[in-house]
This record gives structure tokens, sequence and C-alpha cells, in this order.
């Protein structure tokens, strides 16, 4: 017999869902529009349909849904509390609401912080497989983490671990959104990668990114970096091989604190690959203490989205313990 599991990502923009198998990993996948302004309730009724619809696919009754999702999640994984970019969201007992709306008190329903079931689908069905515990880095539109220890998601006192991107590596550095002086999201996150970017080439003029964006580079983006960079550009090569610089000062920190060494990133600036991993290889040693060089090893997480989705049905998983 298979076993099934529904994972869903809560975006505000769209809702990503996928029917995912235990043993095969995802099976089908699908995408709608997240009707945010609507308020929560039309929010939970789109997920409770996206769900219903995968459900439907599979050979044999899913086990329960999981839900990765950005915002406060309880420890009970329940609720999920102001979560940004959804108008009118307080605290909502997301798992309650979605058993209501299947009629189904006994359903397993699971909400965990989007960054951790990207770590938890790196574990089980992507690039994380080989390590039993690592650290998994996202850089997208900010710098999310997750710490998988022993192959389950280590989630600290309250549930909040994990939370990388508010890790400083300069006291006195530049304010992050969360208020946080230096902390690598104010380097790494897409935003403020741009803004280096485009301060570092107003000098640069023989640069292609120059010829690849819009006047002033008021459109510039990793994706171009990184495009130019493998087109040979200097300029591009230098600013992806900067934010790998600081992305090592912080795992070396990371390191120095939970003795794990092996380090997972993903997310879409992460696209760069090699022209920022490079240059994170070379720094992250210099950062660690002597005694905890051996076995330190960066890799990158190659499947975008699908892990948050595997990892999302995972939860379910390991709840019922399959």
């Amino acid at each position: 017999m298979a076993h099934f599991a529904v994972g869903i990502d809560l975006g505000g923009t769209n809702l990503k869902g996928a029917l995912v198998d235990r043993s095969r990993g995802i099976v089908h996948q699908e995408q709608i529009a997240t009707p945010a302004e609507l308020g929560p309730e039309a929010v939970v009724a789109r997920i409770a349909d996206l769900a219903r619809d995968l459900a439907s696919r599979a050979s044999d009754p899913v086990v329960g849904i999981g839900i990765g999702s950005p915002g406060a999640i309880n420890w009970e994984r329940t609720t999920v509390t102001r979560p940004p970019n959804f108008p009118g969201w307080d605290t909502v007992n997301v798992a309650q609401a979605i058993r209501l709306q299947f009629g189904r008190a006994d359903l397993p329903v699971l909400v965990e912080n989007d960054a951790n079931v990207a770590g938890l689908g790196s574990a089980h069905y992507g690039a994380g497989q080989p390590f039993d515990s690592f650290v998994m880095v996202t850089l997208g539109t900010g710098v999310g983490g997750s710490i998988i220890y022993e192959n389950r998601i280590f989630r600290g006192s309250t549930g909040g671990a994990g939370e990388i991107g508010h890790m400083t590596i300069d006291y006195e550095g530049p304010m992050a959104l969360s208020g946080v002086p230096g902390a690598i999201e104010a380097y790494l996150g897409q935003n403020f990668l741009s803004d280096y970017a485009r301060l570092y080439l107003r000098n640069r003029r023989d640069s292609l990114v120059h010829k690849m964006t819009a006047p002033n580079l008021t459109d510039i983006s990793p994706r171009i970096l990184h495009k130019a960079a493998v087109e040979g550009d200097e300029a591009a090569v230098e600013i992806l091989a900067w934010a790998g610089h600081k992305l090592g000062c912080l795992m070396g920190s990371v390191v120095n604190l939970l003795d794990i060494r092996k380090f997972v990133v993903g997310g879409g600036v992460s696209g760069a690959g090699d022209y920022i991993l490079d240059t994170t290889r070379k720094t992250l040693p210099q950062y660690v203490m002597p005694a905890l060089h051996d076995g330190l090893e960066i890799v990158q997480e190659t499947r975008g989205n699908d892990v948050a989705l595997a990892g999302a049905a995972h939860l379910v998983f390991q709840e019922i313990g399959i």
C-alpha cells in the first residue's frame, strides 16, 4: 500500500500544492492564485479546494495535509500569526479550519514555517539526503534558514529556531527589515543584493550588466548578475563573490554554535551556484575554530520549490510514524 500526503506552500500570490508519495516523492503538482485580499476565510477555503483536488488523484486515501507558511507558527503546528502580504490576518487556526472544510476532526493537518519545510524536504527528497544533520539556508527575497538534526526539524524552545537571516555579521552594519543591524539578510536578500550591485556598477561602465538592464540599472537582479558572470563579466563575478564571502562568514558562526558542519543552500538567489558558493567554501574555514574544520561541506539544492512541497507533506509522515 502506498502512503500519500498533500503538501501545500502558502504564498501571498500563489498557492502551490503537491501529492506526495512517502517513497517516491512528488507525483503531481498544481498551482492556483491566492485570494489573499479576501481575507483568511477565503484563503483557507482555497487551500482546502486545492488539497481536495490533489487528494482525489491518489490511488489510496491521503494520510494528512502539511502546510508551509510564512508568519509565526505556534508550537502545536496549528496556527499562523500575521503572515506578510496577507491583509486582515491576525492569528488563524489553519489546521482546525481545514479539518472543518473536510468534515474530518481526525484529519492530520500540520502547519510549519516555510523555510523549515524546505529543509525537511531537502533532507528526505533533495540535496540534503546524504546528511543526517545539516543547516539549510534559503536565499530569496529574504534569507531563510532551518536546522535539520537527525533528519527532523530542530525547532528550539518555542518553534522559532533557524532564523539565520536575522543573525548579524556586523553589529554596525546596514539595518535589515527585521530591525537587526548587520543581519545577513541586509546583504543577501534579493533587493539588498541588487542595491549593492547597482552602487558597485556605477563606476564599472565596462560591465555587460549595463547592456542587460534598463537605464540606471533599475531592473538589476541576481539572475541578471549570474547571466553576466556566465558570459565572463568580471564585475558581476566580483559582486557574487562578495555575496559568497558574507555567506561564509555567517556559516562559520553557525558551525561554531551548533557543531553542524553540512550546509544546503537553496532559494532563487542560489541559482548563481558556484559563482557564490565557491567563495563561500573558501571563506567558511576562516571563521570556524580549528577543531571543527573536519567535514565542512556546502551543497546546492537544485530542486527549487519541490523540496518545500515534499517537506510539508513529510511533516505528516513523521507525525504518524510512517
